[in-house]
Formats: structure tokens, C-alpha cells, sequence
């Protein structure tokens, strides 16, 4: 079975932190920042960017949008 590496890029300025995103990953790669966006609202990123497969579950979820998804195999 092959394997995947993913990484995902939030745009943070059109994040509204509904964390909807979060709840959505199955390998706890995203989490809320501390700080806030230009709109007010504490936004998602990855926190263990080791773990992500690139299922692309958070951009499904996403009611905004604001998340791509970059997905590579990886060679074994």
C-alpha cells in the first residue's frame, strides 16, 4: 500500500475559526492559533505537520473554503 505525505495551507486572513476543521482530521494535525487574523477571529494551522496524509477531510468540511491540500507519495 502506498503511502502519502500532506500538508495543508489555511488562508489565514479568510479563516473564522469555526473549528470544524479540527474535529474533522484523523490524525490531529490541525489546531487554533493564539493569535488572531485581520478580521479578529483566531484561525487554524497545522500543529503536527508530521502527521498529515493529505485525506483532505478539513477542506471538505471547510464552510469557507480556505483550506488547500498538497498530497505526495512517498516512495518505500
Amino acid at each position: 500500500m502506498a503511502k502519502f505525505k500532506g500538508a495543508i495551507v489555511v488562508d489565514i486572513d479568510r479563516c473564522k475559526g469555526c473549528e470544524v476543521c479540527i474535529g474533522a482530521c484523523p490524525n490531529d494535525v490541525i489546531g487554533m492559533s493564539s493569535e488572531v487574523n485581520i478580521k479578529g477571529y483566531k484561525y487554524s494551522y497545522m500543529v503536527n505537520p508530521e502527521s498529515c496524509v493529505g485525506c483532505a477531510n478539513c477542506a471538505v468540511v471547510c464552510p469557507d473554503g480556505v483550506i488547500t491540500v498538497y498530497r505526495k507519495r512517498i516512495e518505500q
